[in-house]
């Protein structure tokens, strides 16, 4: 079934009371002197939502380069992963001079770099992260997951946990994280091959399932299908770069990039429940376009807002976001919230809409806050000078 763009932006795209808009902008103005100008130092601003929780925004930490992920190793210690190749650290709110960690042979071109970071689930006694980034084999690029440990000044013993994933300058995915069951998911891009995607012998526009140490897991859904690669979890995908676990449930929630541009009327992407051995039709599909044996999206956003991560809110400094979905949004210059009861989506709204630039990274600290990453130094925004920012979003006092 085929809907008109018109019934599709009526239909999945919540128009959001704009109100809170303008105080943000009113009050950020004034908190950073002119919006002509660019921030300096920490800019902050206050918006209410549409259930009337009033929020501040502040700047945790600016000074960066594209910070693609970003995790908590502790209460007061914070890993960014910045797409040009380095891990850097910050410490109570400041940011070390000195980098964790410098991958040397990253491919930075259009959208590939550094990409995901992660924590392996028992950390404290481990101290193993992992991390996915491009690199160059021959004339091809491609991705690869690899594990250190964390010695808090440095990292050691690289260990190689899958690579040669297709990549491609642009749809190479590859966020990583580490599901209830403690297997290690990892998002692959079509490698603009949209074809890839529906050919189960090829790791493109896929979900994987590892064990920790790069193994195949005996009960993935493929593993006795002749043919098909072991590692698949899920395909159909164009460029799936969210990612988390709803809690209670467990239910695997993705972001992913549809075709904006490139296919009237432009957007489509989605925001997908993933589960073990299903099909989510790209490139046969899109735009909430049905057929039987594929999944259509929970929610589909045309004009496109290029969802570039996902989270949920797991903890109760705001009792009205817990378990609620975000996600941070490149074109869309926004981040949007899901309030959700199990599978069904019950309402949405964007916030910051405008106001930092481009959103990439979301997470929930230890304190209970949001933090967001902005993503203005990656060559399609405008960043102010002390671009790109982690912000902090707490409650306004």
């Amino acid at each position: 079934m085929r809907f008109t763009f018109r019934e599709k932006t009526m239909l999945f795209m919540r128009k959001v009371d704009r109100s809170f808009v303008v105080l943000a902008a009113f009050v950020a103005c004034h908190a950073i002197g002119s919006c002509d100008s660019a921030p300096q130092g920490r800019a902050s601003g206050t918006v209410a939502t549409n259930d009337s929780v009033a929020l501040r925004v502040e700047t945790f930490v600016g000074g960066l380069e594209v910070p693609w992920s970003i995790v908590f190793t502790s209460a007061q210690r914070m890993l960014v992963a910045e797409r040009p190749g380095r891990i850097r650290v910050v410490e109570s709110g400041t940011l070390r001079a000195e980098p964790l960690l410098v991958v040397n042979d990253v491919e930075l071109s259009s959208e590939t770099g550094l990409m995901g970071l992660t924590l392996d689930p028992s950390y404290e006694s481990s101290h193993q992260i992992y991390l996915s980034y491009a690199y160059a084999s021959g004339s091809n690029i491609r991705v690869r997951v690899v594990r250190y440990r964390d010695d808090v000044t440095t990292v050691s013993d690289r260990t190689v946990t899958i690579e040669d994933l297709p990549a491609a300058r642009f749809h190479a995915g590859c966020r990583i994280g580490f599901g209830p069951d403690g297997k290690l998911y990892i998002t692959t891009g079509d490698a603009t091959e949209p074809g890839s995607a529906q050919d189960l012998g090829t790791l493109a526009g896929k979900t994987l399932r590892l064990n920790s140490d790069g193994t195949i897991p005996n009960d993935n859904p493929f593993v006795s299908r002749p043919g098909a690669r072991g590692e698949i979890w899920s395909y159909g995908h164009r460029n799936a770069q969210g990612l988390d676990w709803q809690p209670g449930t467990g239910l695997m929630f993705q972001t992913e990039h549809g075709p904006s541009g490139n296919d009237a009327p432009g957007g489509g992407d989605e925001v997908n429940i993933v589960d073990r051995g299903l099909n989510y039709g790209w490139p046969i599909v899109h735009h909430r376009e049905s057929r039987a044996g594929m999944v259509p999206p929970l929610a589909e956003y045309t004009p496109a807002v290029a969802p570039a991560s996902g989270a949920f809110y797991r903890g109760t400094t705001f009792p009205s976001f817990t378990n609620n979905f975000f996600f941070g949004c490149l074109r869309g210059e926004a981040l949007i919230r899901l309030v959700l009861d199990g599978r069904k989506l019950i309402r949405q709204e964007r916030l910051l809409d405008g106001e930092y630039g481009r959103i990439r990274a979301v997470t929930e600290g230890p304190d209970g806050a949001l933090y967001v990453a902005t993503s203005n130094r990656d060559g399609r925004g405008s960043p102010a000078q002390n671009d790109d920012r982690i912000l902090r979003i707490v409650p306004a006092r």
